[in-house]
């Protein structure tokens, strides 16, 4: 859920461009006086059109997908210098960046692994652009720096994006990622000298590694070089499972597993903790449901990485999740005839799925994952969407619970099977992430590094209530808000959602909902279908034809804080990335009088393409795709672009948007801002857009982009909810801001 920030350029006007700043340009009067008026581009309407199932559809801003183009770059220049010079005139913007430049700089961590006689994890000091990896012999103690991404480059766009260390500790693989694309390249880094061997691999995409338990190499997936057409926007297909050692060419890596046959599947590698196997995980774009196939080893020292590939579970009817082994005995997490998820075993030696024996059965909870540490499993379920972490023996009996300090999320759980210890990290809506160790034998917790924070938390709240859908369907959401705060209906609202890809939204933790308390609003997060909440059953609610149920939830949610007047329409904001910027979409096109203001980020707005960039036919397993006549119907009825109505007056809208968005891809957000821009009502709110340059879908963002992005969206909102801000630049107390 990408919901991220980062820092506007001006550009200038080119002549000769496919729009004008001219007459019969569309003008907009500012809702304030501290704003300009806005004369928004002209967007050239080309007479394009497609025919679905006999249903003609016009697309006439479909230039816009092309982002190379120099109408798009001069289009993209004239949108961002509109925006630009619009957030910056207004009068809250200064002070809310301040104010998030200050909560902002805190100490952040990582739970800390162990690989050989080291602890690795990361930290950033505050306002770092990227989080730098360090290494110590002592968790308790402060490491030295082993990886600094910020050195990488000068504006901090290039992140670490993946990590994995050899067994012995003394080597480790790590990915970076530049101006947040989804492509990266992978290195090999020597520990002890902090110095890269000559190892680099390209081509790679949505992959980590796992080494071998020899130490000299790891698995790994990439796809081909592109011999044509632009990387960034390319369909993504035919990624293959390799093997590289450490200290040959990427020419020499070992083809370990390919399907040409089925150009949409991928593959992932982990070797188990005693080296014996190879367990691979072959996906099929995100459809929850997997194939399992595992490699034995045969010698963990001298491992056989080219043995032949062994088919555990192939039917593609569950998903399957290895956990890990006891010699050939593998514990599986899956959602076969149990919809919340159960513990499973089966004997690798003579694989046959049919003899499956239930280790620890499906409860009422979800259960989303499983570690095996410290001989046992730690099993992570969700309760109404917040964590609760239990322990069984590999035998399925009950050992006890991780006591956590109450409506939350835990996460770091990294270990191996043979640990006497576990990290963890626990963060919620109004506590920062602090890291614990937790002792097996004492069955106690340590805290480790908990920030401090320039925030007085105890003067507000998190409760969790429920909202009824459309069709009765009970959905949760977190309500966090002023302690005792009146419900008279005035209080400006921010409600945040996803709903999609079996994605679980659990308490976390944000300076920049932080700010939005302290500027008196109330902050509140949706748990709708589609999400992996209730597990298998709840995801399913909420994807093909079924769809318009997670837009009924976010609506039911809505209206809920108005009926209990916690707000109102005109003092509610709503916010999401990616398929939470189609659900945004969605709504407020939906129910327009609904909100006051829209922030739709990196959003599906065209719901008949999608499937033609990068990884968007990985994406047809929830949302279906237009060369079905049935599931075409559904899509054209909701997706945002093609539903847009002349005349209406829409919310006040912000759609933010990257030009390195290789997931998805910003035309979705161009061609709905163009179309938005056209039909708003006369003297309707301002609709603008955002475009991010050097930036992607959100991973790996810079801080500096990310508290500028929070600031101008803020700046926004409490703008067009009618928020004053007090600028307490002079003062030691956060600014007063207040309806």
């Amino acid at each position: 859920m990408p919901h991220r920030s980062t820092c506007l350029y001006h550009a200038a006007l080119h002549a000769g461009a496919a729009f004008a700043l001219a007459a019969g340009a569309v003008d907009v009067a500012a809702q304030t006086s501290g704003a300009p008026p806005l004369s928004y581009p002209e967007t050239r309407r080309a007479d394009q059109a497609d025919v679905y199932h006999g249903v003609r559809v016009a697309d006439p801003y479909r230039w816009l997908e092309d982002t190379d183009a120099p109408d798009t770059k001069a289009w993209v220049q004239a949108e961002n210098a509109i925006t630009s010079a619009y957030l910056a005139s207004l009068p809250e913007r200064e002070a809310i960046r301040r104010r998030l430049t200050k909560l902002w700089d805190y100490p952040k961590y990582s739970a800390p692994f162990k690989r050989g006689k080291r602890y690795f994890y990361y930290e950033n000091s505050g306002l770092q652009n990227q989080s730098v990896l360090y290494v110590t012999d002592d968790p308790a103690r402060s490491g030295r720096v082993l990886i600094d991404p910020n050195t990488l480059s000068r504006d901090g766009t290039v992140a670490l994006s993946a990590l994995a260390v050899s067994e012995n500790g003394r080597l480790v693989g790590y990915g970076t990622a530049a101006s947040g694309s989804d492509w990266q390249e992978f290195h090999v880094r020597d520990v002890e000298s902090g110095r890269d061997l000559p190892d680099t691999l390209k081509w790679v995409k949505f992959s980590g590694m796992s080494w071998t338990k020899d130490n000299r190499g790891f698995f790994y997936s990439r796809y081909d070089e592109p011999k044509s057409g632009n990387a960034l926007t390319n369909v993504n297909e035919n990624q293959k499972l390799y093997y590289h050692k450490v200290g040959t060419p990427q020419s020499a890596d070992i083809l370990v597993y390919e399907r040409p046959d089925h150009p949409e599947w991928g593959f992932g590698a982990r070797v188990t903790d005693d080296g014996q196997y190879a367990v691979i995980n072959v996906s099929q774009g995100t459809d929850t449901r997997n194939r399992l196939y595992f490699i034995d080893l045969d010698n963990p020292k001298k491992p056989s990485v080219d043995a032949p590939v062994v088919k555990l579970f192939d039917a593609f009817d569950a998903s399957y999740g290895f956990i890990g082994n006891r010699g050939s005995t593998f514990y599986v997490l899956t959602d076969r005839e149990a919809p919340r998820g159960r513990i499973v075993a089966i004997d690798a030696s003579s694989p046959n799925d049919e003899r499956l024996r239930t280790v620890v059965a499906e409860g009422k909870d979800a259960l989303e994952d499983v570690n095996v540490v410290g001989d046992r499993f730690v099993a992570s379920y969700l309760q109404d969407a917040h964590a609760s972490v239990r322990f069984y023996t590999l035998d399925g009996l009950p050992a006890g619970e991780l006591p956590l300090p109450g409506l939350g999320t835990v996460g770091g759980m990294d270990g191996r099977r043979e640990d006497r210890e576990l990290f963890y990290t626990y963060t919620s809506y109004l506590a920062p992430t602090s890291v614990y160790r937790y002792d097996f034998k004492s069955r106690r917790s340590q805290l480790l590094k908990a920030p401090k924070l320039d925030f007085d938390a105890s003067r507000y709240e998190t409760r969790q209530v429920f909202a009824r859908s459309k069709d009765g369907t009970r959905v949760p959401m977190f309500v966090t808000a002023r302690r005792g705060v009146a419900l008279d209906g005035t209080n400006p609202t921010l409600l945040y959602g996803y709903g999609g890809f079996n994605v679980s939204l659990t308490p976390g933790f944000s300076p920049a909902t932080l700010v939005w308390l302290e500027m008196g609003g109330v902050y509140a997060v949706a748990n709708l279908r589609g999400g992996g909440e209730y597990g298998k059953e709840w995801h399913e609610a909420g994807t093909l034809l079924r769809k318009q149920n997670v837009f009924d939830d976010f609506i039911g949610a809505a209206e809920y804080l108005v009926r209990e007047k916690y707000t109102s329409p005109s003092k509610l904001a709503i916010q999401g990335g990616s398929n939470g910027g189609l659900l945004v979409g969605a709504a407020m096109i939906q129910r327009p009088e609904l909100f006051g203001v829209a922030l739709p980020a990196v959003g599906v707005m065209d719901m008949l393409r999608f499937h033609k960039f990068t990884i968007g036919w990985a994406w047809k397993s929830d949302y279906g795709a237009a060369d079905d006549s049935a599931q075409f119907r559904a899509l054209y009825a909701y997706s945002p672009l093609h539903n847009l109505k002349p005349g209406t007056r829409y919310p006040a809208t912000l759609v933010t948007t990257a030009d390195h968005d290789d997931r998805v891809v910003p035309g979705h957000s161009f061609k709905f801002a163009a179309a938005l821009q056209a039909s708003q009502a006369k003297n309707g709110p301002p609709v603008l857009i955002r475009i991010e340059t050097k930036a992607g879908h959100g991973a790996g963002k810079p801080t500096s982009k990310r508290i500028d992005e929070v600031a101008d969206l803020w700046a926004f909102t409490a703008h067009h909810l009618g928020m004053q801000v007090a600028d307490s630049a002079a003062r030691s107390a956060p600014p007063a801001i207040v309806p």
